[in-house]
């Protein structure tokens, strides 16, 4: 009973910042429970613009982290999710129309159409999170920040030839608002 858009960025070529928008959640273990990590990620230049750290799976902070990428960054063309609860709940929706964003969804079980958000959580999981077994939800979130830092800032891509998410954002923002 929740909608489900078509996956528009079939073909597409991205190569501009704030052109696509991409958004997932993942779980993030700890020494007990986990807690769930939900990011905002520029698709050309692999930024994470916002994220949240929550102990449920509900809406709040996809439309939390939404709201706080649109007001940091303005607002993308096209944000693509899967089709998690989290993405289909009405005031995740209600935001990307206030704003004009065209809404595109994977395919069920299709983890390939958002491989950039995946291959994040990679990074996240295997260079910070299972090398420390976070004790609290605090010590995971000052952990993720710390890392998410280090990620935008100073990780190099390989995709990027060397540069970072935050070298290729800026970068390719400042001619544009120049050109303004």
């Amino acid at each position: 009973e929740h909608p489900v858009f078509p996956y528009l960025l079939r073909g597409v070529t991205i190569d501009r910042p704030n052109q696509v928008w991409a958004m997932d959640t993942t779980y993030i273990p700890m020494r007990r429970g986990f807690v769930y990590l939900t990011v905002v990620l520029d698709w050309a230049s692999r930024r994470v613009l916002a994220w949240r750290l929550s102990i449920s799976l509900a809406a709040d902070a996809a439309v939390e982290a939404l709201e706080e990428a649109i007001a940091k960054h303005g607002a993308p063309e096209i944000m693509n999710t899967d089709q998690g609860s989290q993405f289909t709940a009405s005031a995740f929706i209600d935001i990307l129309r206030r704003h004009d964003i065209r809404i595109s969804m994977d395919g069920k079980g299709c983890w390939r159409d958002n491989v950039f958000v995946e291959r994040l959580w990679r990074s996240v999981k295997y260079e910070e999170v299972y090398l420390k077994a976070y004790e609290t939800v605090s010590a995971a979130r000052e952990g993720l920040q710390a890392y998410l830092a280090f990620y935008n800032e100073r990780r190099p891509h390989q995709a990027h030839a060397g540069r970072t998410p935050d070298m290729v954002y800026y970068a390719a923002l400042a001619p544009i608002q120049a050109a303004a």
